[in-house]
């Protein structure tokens, strides 16, 4: 599904400007129809769930206990 850089702005929350920035320094792939660029939304869809796979695994890791060291010694 293609979507105009108006749309995509408001899919990514983010502002126009931002979004055509980013197609100028061809950083999102996007294809000029003649009056203005279409951005394939299946691009975000994967970056999207890798990031919420990234926040998965950093959650877990912040709640992974901290074993206990038998090499620490009680030195006063």
């Amino acid at each position: 599904m293609y979507l105009t850089t108006k749309e995509l702005a408001a899919y990514l929350d983010m502002s126009e400007q931002l979004i055509l920035q980013l197609i100028y320094e061809n950083k999102i792939r996007a294809v000029w129809d003649g009056q203005q660029y279409i951005v394939n939304k299946e691009q975000f869809n994967q970056h999207l769930k890798q990031m919420e796979k990234v926040k998965e695994l950093i959650e877990e890791w912040k709640n992974e206990p901290i074993p206990e060291s038998y090499d620490v010694k009680d030195e006063d």
